[in-house]
């Protein structure tokens, strides 16, 4: 009888390991289908990023100062909330959107994106999310401007969230160094990445308003000669030759000079020289690492080191808190939630 129970006891053992087994399989399984994948589209919408390359290939030649903006929408995206689109969401009557906070109000390329979305929608109706779309063409702006590529694994789905409040996660260019590594370190990012990243300045143009506390006021006193002392005296005349006061809000200005339509890694040397547009790029020589990084790549001999670094970094931050499987939305239009 002993022999028996002690046998009974064994195999009930030995089936309730197999079912705990059996469950972790089906929830390992459940987890790896809800996970970003490079075939997700591969039956459903399988020339999604040729349809992406066509239309992005279209827009940079019209407007190629638009690949700075596309990628900084995307940046601006998987800060807030996650790579979910939420960036793109218009304001209603009751919410005030991530669109219209601060830290948004420059953000452009909106437009191009619902318009390479309705590419896509014609091909595959309601497949392709918002996220992916953003995700995509963020790389392609690069690579159309010379850059590096990287693959963009996708699946992601589309937030029905998007609040202004939400945006105080955004690094402003304001930031010390110390409160940048917070910033990023909150979102999985490390100091490497965040010297990477800074690298994508080397496209675009920054409205004055941006960097103009740096030319006049900077500490509060009010008078031409309360300047930051950490940026090149002879560049702060450039700048102040064009962004003429601290309440100018229209005037742009390239943020890496000569270059701002070429992706490249000459932004180092911009930085190395003290003449980096904003208070968070000149931040970068306050620490060792990133200082060092910065020197690395000023020397001018280490451009591929930099274009697989931001590739990597990419890939890191395209996938910050994504929603997959059943979470979110595919979204009709960009802009607006579906009904439901």
């Amino acid at each position: 009888m002993a022999g028996r129970s002690s046998g009974r006891v064994i195999n009930s053992r030995m089936s309730a390991i197999m079912a705990a087994a059996v469950l972790a399989l089906c929830s390992c399984a459940a987890v790896t289908t809800a996970q970003l994948e490079m075939d997700f589209y591969s039956k459903t919408c399988p020339k999604v990023e040729e349809i992406v390359r066509r239309e992005m290939e279209e827009i940079l030649t019209v407007t190629p100062t638009l690949a700075g903006p596309l990628l900084r929408l995307h940046f601006h995206d998987c800060f807030v909330r996650g790579c979910d689109a939420s960036v793109l969401i218009d304001s209603t009557a009751g919410n005030v959107a991530e669109k219209d906070a601060k830290p948004n109000l420059t953000l452009r390329g909106f437009g191009t994106v619902q318009r390479v979305k309705d590419k896509l929608d014609a091909a595959c109706p309601a497949t392709v999310s918002c996220a992916d779309v953003l995700a995509l063409m963020a790389r392609d702006a690069v690579v159309l401007s010379k850059g590096p590529s990287w693959p963009v694994s996708l699946g992601r789905r589309d937030g029905r969230l998007s609040i202004a409040n939400d945006t105080n996660q955004l690094p402003p260019p304001t930031a010390n160094f110390t409160q940048l590594a917070q910033m990023f370190a909150a979102k999985g990012l490390d100091v490497k990445d965040l010297v990477v990243l800074s690298g994508g300045h080397t496209l675009g143009t920054a409205h004055c308003a941006l960097f103009s506390d740096r030319l006049y006021n900077f500490t509060g006193l009010e008078n031409d000669g309360d300047v930051d002392p950490a940026l090149d005296s002879a560049y702060m005349a450039k700048l102040k030759a064009r962004c003429r006061s601290l309440s100018d809000n229209t005037t742009l200005g390239e943020m890496d000079p000569g270059s701002f339509l070429t992706f490249d890694a000459s932004y180092y040397r911009l930085v190395a020289k003290r003449r980096g547009i904003f208070h968070s790029d000149s931040s970068l020589l306050t620490d060792p690492v990133t200082r060092a990084y910065v020197e690395r790549q000023a020397s001018g001999h280490f451009a591929d080191e930099f274009f697989r670094d931001f590739a990597d970094s990419m890939v890191k931050m395209s996938t910050i808190d994504v929603l997959t499987g059943s979470q979110g939305e595919i979204r009709t239009k960009c802009y607006a939630i579906n009904n439901h």
